[in-house]
């Protein structure tokens, strides 16, 4: 979830180039409030079991 919101704000927000620290601070600040305002949702493509058949070979069965 964070590398899409990272994506999200790169797109939105840092599209070009900010002088300053304290601007990019105060951009990145108001971008963030308005995300939180519009409660923004991931809107996952497969449920919990889908994710762990598709990606099966990435995590390995764990025996008790």
């Amino acid at each position: 979830m964070a590398e899409i919101e990272i994506g999200i704000l790169s797109r939105q927000c840092l599209n070009r180039r900010i002088p300053e620290q304290e601007i990019l601070r105060s951009e990145i600040e108001l971008w963030e409030k308005k995300r939180n305002q519009d409660i923004v949702c991931v809107n996952w493509r497969f449920s919990t079991e889908d994710a762990r058949i598709k990606l099966k070979s990435l995590y390995p069965l764990i025996q008790d």
